[in-house]
C-alpha cells in the first residue's frame, strides 16, 4: 500500500522504487517526501506535473532548518521526472539552503573538548527523557569511530559486541555492511552505558532508543547537538559562529586519523583504501577528499605522494558522506 495519497503518488512510489533499485536506502528523504505529499494534497493539486510555482511554495512552507536536505530532495525527484517526460521543474543547484554548512567543518581540539562538556550536560526532556543519558555516548561512538549520524542512531542491540568491541553496521548508505572497532576507552564507556539502558529499556531493539521504543530521531540528535553548540560557544574564548552538522564528527575522524598518520611518517596514498574501508566510502575519491581540507603545513608533509594522488584528487569536487 502506498504511502502517499496526493496527485503524485504513483510517481512517488515509482521514484522510490527506482533509488530502491540503485542501491539506496528506501527510507533516505521519505520523511520530506510524505511532507510535500501531504502538502500537494492539502493544496488540492490537480495535475501530477511538478511546477516551479509547486516547488518553491513547498520549499517556502517548510521549516528553515530542513531547508538543505527537502531542497535535496526535491532537486532528484525533478531529475527523476524531468528524465522520463521532460516536463519537471529541476530546483536549481545553487537554490539557498537555510544557512547549512556546504563544507565540512573540522573541530579544534579545544572545541571539541567545549562540544562535549555541554553534551554531557544535557538535560533530559519530556518527550525523551533520556536524552541526557544517550546523547554523550551516541556522540562519542558517531566521533570515534567515523559513523553516518544514522548508521548511529539505528545501531542495533544484537550488532554490538561489548566483548570484543566490534559492532556491525547494517544501516548503511548503498547497503554496504562493515565491521568497526570501537577503541578501548569507547568499549567502557559503551558497557556502563548498556548497564543504564537496561534500566530505562530493555526491550527495544535498538541500542539508542527513543522513548517509544524506535531509534532515537534524526531531529532529536541535531536538536541535542545545536543546544550543546550554543552552551559550548558561550564558554570559548573566540567563539565561531556558524552551525554544525552531526556529520562533522564523522569529518573530524577522517581528520583526525590523517594528522596521525602524517605525524608518525606514513604514506597517506597507502593508509588511504584502510581508512576507506573502515568509513565505508564507496570510492577512494571520498576519502581522498579530506586531505583537500587538512591544513596547508600538513598538504606539504613528505607523507603525502601527490604523484600517485593527482590521478584521482581532481574527481573531488564534494564533501563526502
Amino acid at each position: 500500500m502506498s504511502r502517499f495519497q496526493s496527485v503524485f503518488s504513483e510517481k512517488l512510489d515509482a521514484f522510490f522504487a527506482f533509488r530502491t533499485a540503485h542501491g539506496f536506502k528506501s527510507e533516505t528523504y521519505m520523511s520530506h517526501f510524505i511532507g510535500f505529499d501531504k502538502y500537494c494534497a492539502t493544496q488540492c493539486c490537480e495535475s501530477p506535473i511538478l511546477t516551479r510555482d509547486l516547488v518553491l511554495d513547498w520549499l517556502g512552507a517548510e521549516p528553515s532548518s530542513a531547508l538543505a536536505r527537502q531542497s535535496t530532495a526535491i532537486r532528484l525527484f525533478g531529475n527523476y521526472l524531468d528524465a522520463i517526460d521532460g516536463e519537471a521543474f529541476v530546483l536549481p543547484n545553487k537554490y539557498a539552503t537555510g544557512g547549512q554548512p556546504s563544507s565540512p567543518y573540522i573541530f579544534t581540539d579545544d572545541e571539541m573538548t567545549a562540544l562535549f562538556k555541554a553534551i554531557d550536560k544535557l538535560k533530559p526532556i519530556e518527550i525523551e527523557p533520556h536524552l541526557d543519558i544517550i546523547a554523550p555516548v551516541l556522540f562519542r561512538l558517531i566521533y570515534t569511530c567515523g559513523l553516518r549520524p544514522n548508521e548511529g542512531r539505528n545501531l542495533l542491540c544484537e550488532n554490538v559486541n561489548l566483548k570484543t568491541g566490534e559492532i556491525l553496521i547494517t544501516q548503511t548508505k548503498r547497503n554496504i555492511e562493515r565491521i568497526v572497532v570501537m577503541s578501548n576507552d569507547m568499549l567502557r564507556y559503551a558497557k556502563r552505558y548498556n548497564l543504564r539502558r537496561g534500566i530505562f529499556d530493555s526491550d527495544s531493539p535498538y541500542f539508542f532508543p527513543a522513548l517509544d521504543g524506535k531509534a532515537l530521531s534524526e531531529q532529536r540528535l541535531y536538536a541535542a547537538l545545536n543546544k550543546a553548540w550554543g552552551v559550548a560557544q558561550r564558554t570559548m574564548k573566540d567563539p565561531v559562529i556558524r552551525s554544525i552538522r552531526v556529520y562533522d564528527f564523522r569529518h573530524r575522524f577522517a581528520s583526525a586519523c590523517l594528522n596521525r598518520w602524517l605525524d608518525n611518517g606514513e604514506n597517506l596514498f597507502v593508509m588511504l583504501p584502510y581508512l576507506r574501508a573502515y568509513m565505508g566510502h564507496k570510492k577512494l575519491t571520498e576519502t581522498a577528499y579530506y586531505i583537500h581540507i587538512l591544513p596547508e603545513n600538513l598538504i606539504m608533509s613528505p607523507g603525502i605522494d601527490w604523484s600517485a594522488l593527482n590521478s584521482i584528487l581532481p574527481e573531488v569536487s564534494v564533501c563526502p558522506d
